[in-house]
């Protein structure tokens, strides 16, 4: 799977090293991703996903792993994994 954010979709951008005799050399800007566990309140288990830093305070900023599935078109999501997850948490809140 590729170096991107499952929230926020950044990936690697690249540019240039500048020195100080104003040389030009291509590099990579690497993005600060980490595998995490999130929890489901509704669906009470873990998950695990790739997400930066600003991720995991958008996930913090909407309320949780659930209201951020909920507030995110299906479209949106970046694999299938994450809208089977999500049509589960929207049965269990239609039931309750």
């Amino acid at each position: 799977m590729a170096r991107r954010c499952v929230v926020t979709d950044k990936s690697v951008m690249s540019g240039n090293n500048v020195s100080h005799a104003n040389n030009k050399t291509r590099r990579k800007f690497q993005v600060n991703i980490t595998e995490t566990r999130v929890y489901s309140e509704s669906l009470d288990k873990f998950f695990k996903i790739k997400v930066t830093a600003a991720g995991l305070r958008t996930l913090e900023h909407k309320g949780g792993f659930d209201a951020w599935l909920l507030d995110t078109a299906p479209s949106k999501l970046p694999n299938s994994e994450l809208r089977t997850v999500r049509k589960q948490v929207l049965a269990k809140k239609e039931a309750a």
